[in-house]
């Protein structure tokens, strides 16, 4: 096999449609758009546009609020970093962070912080540092004879 005889599986890549080019293409003189009227013609953006009735997005109250200062966690569940520690990525002698996990690759970038829950087992002990972690992942932990750090206002929770 060289270079110039490398090629896509047939059916794999489809050539796109030209419209406009003649009443012999099929798709010419409208071009696929039908006849007259706004969306024949360019420039046309009509999303949510209801024929100037009150579009649905108006007609329905607002609802809920958006708290733009809230943390955002990664969660992480006991399980994902038993099944780390087994496969030997993380080391269970040493302090688990988010900058043990993320070289381990079990979270891809730590946010505002990690929060353990408690979903798995966890056999080996450990001791973790965490933004924050559910009642039943922290006996767990203790359970296994591990510990977790956690800053004062998550422990309060």
């Amino acid at each position: 096999m060289k270079l110039n005889e490398i090629k896509d599986n047939e059916g794999a890549s489809k050539n796109r449609k030209r419209v406009g080019r003649g009443i012999g293409s099929g798709s010419g003189k409208t071009g696929g758009r039908g006849v007259k009227g706004q969306s024949s013609r360019s420039g046309v953006a009509i999303n949510g546009f209801e024929g100037g009735q009150m579009p649905i997005y108006r007609r329905l109250p607002k609802r809920g609020f958006n708290n733009i200062f809230a943390s955002d966690f990664v969660t992480v569940s006991l399980g994902r970093i038993q099944a780390a520690i087994d496969a030997k990525k993380l080391d269970p002698k040493g302090t688990i962070d988010a900058a043990a996990l993320k070289a381990a690759g079990v979270i891809r970038r730590p946010k505002d912080g990690v929060r353990v829950l408690s979903d798995g087992e966890l056999k080996a002990k450990v001791t973790i540092e965490a933004a924050g972690a559910s009642k039943a992942a922290v006996e767990k932990i203790e359970k296994a004879g591990g510990s977790i750090k956690l800053p004062e206002a998550a422990a309060a929770e």
